[in-house]
């Protein structure tokens, strides 16, 4: 596979991430309407939409790829989240990287990385 093709496969399923992302968001947003969910709840489960998103889009990825699971869904992961800080140190007064962050951008890789293994894994299984 060229490396054309490789990050045409990564960049799309980042968009993929991405829109699993909203939707997920839009459901948790009605479950928040609706229902006595408190709000304190939003830092944690927006962090693990988007993991579960990133998770989803590198096994995606690596399906396609079909090899360097563990690299190619570490760059889907870190793809990811690059944008999201890229965009809210662009929108957000104050933004700035601590060791918080940096434990985010870590665990997004990271799960990058599981969906990548696991990606690559159903792949073989399905030959």
């Amino acid at each position: 596979m060229t490396n054309l093709k490789r990050i045409g496969i990564i960049l799309t399923n980042v968009i993929i991430s991405y829109v699993i992302t909203l939707i997920l968001y839009m459901v948790y947003a009605l479950v928040l309407e609706y229902t006595n969910v408190p709000e304190s709840t939003i830092p944690i489960l927006t962090t693990v939409i988007g993991m579960i998103s990133v998770f989803i889009g590198s096994s995606l990825a690596v399906m396609k790829i079909k090899e360097k699971g563990l690299i190619n869904g570490a760059i889907v992961g870190l793809i990811y989240i690059l944008f999201v800080y890229l965009l809210s140190s662009i929108l957000s007064t104050g933004f700035g990287l601590n060791g918080y962050s940096l434990s985010i951008i870590a665990f997004y890789i990271i799960f990058g990385m599981i969906g990548g293994i696991i990606g690559v894994n159903i792949r073989k299984e399905g030959r």
